[in-house]
């Protein structure tokens, strides 16, 4: 097996090649090192690049999952995203191999730099269909099936990387019009309901 360094090095070269030199490389990749490679560009990134010249026709299913991070006056954190003018939930794709509440975790480390703990989890529900679906800049239309949560308690310190223009807590009534997300939300103030939260 090709050491991970030189793995990540060729995820970042097979962006940028031809379709008949992709599918080279990656034909002689173990499985391990196929995942290796999806994990650095993304799964679902990759799995679009297999597609080669159908890549942006042929619409994808896409889990993931989100949360409704909540500040100590209930305030719901949103990013604004740097890949389009949107206020949305963080929260991202799974990779293989990866649960859902490992996947929310690790996305909200990474687009917002805070900790979560599994047991500080609560479980809304998954959500998908129609009101899942979603286009992204380079064309591609993914229909989202996305285990929400809602996080109370979490530690470290907020900051955002490069998928975010900035992060901002809002008033549940006060969201932003331009929203990524609204059927989330409007699931959880349903679930609030219900639970009498």
């Amino acid at each position: 097996m090709k050491e991970v360094e030189q793995l990540k090095l060729v995820a970042e070269e097979l962006k940028k090649m031809p379709y008949s030199q992709f599918t080279h490389i990656v034909k002689n990749l173990t499985e391990e090192e196929i995942l290796i490679v999806s994990r650095e560009i993304g799964y679902p990134v990759f799995i679009r690049l297999c597609m080669g010249e159908l890549a942006h026709t042929i619409p994808i299913l896409q889990d993931g999952a989100a949360a409704i991070i909540l500040d100590e006056d209930g305030r719901i954190l949103l990013q604004s995203r740097s890949d389009r003018n949107k206020w949305g939930l963080p929260g991202g794709c799974q990779e293989v191999r990866e649960s859902f509440e490992q996947v929310i975790i690790r996305e909200v480390k990474e687009e917002t730099n805070l900790d979560v703990k599994i047991e500080d989890l609560e479980f809304i529900c998954t959500v998908s269909g129609k009101s899942r679906r979603n286009y992204y800049p380079t064309g591609d239309i993914v229909y989202n099936n996305t285990s929400l949560y809602c996080i109370r308690k979490y530690s470290g310190k907020l900051k955002w990387d490069k998928e975010s223009k900035k992060m901002e807590f809002f008033e549940e009534n006060c969201l932003p019009e331009n929203q990524n997300d609204p059927d989330l939300i409007e699931i959880y103030r349903n679930w609030k309901k219900e639970k009498r939260l």
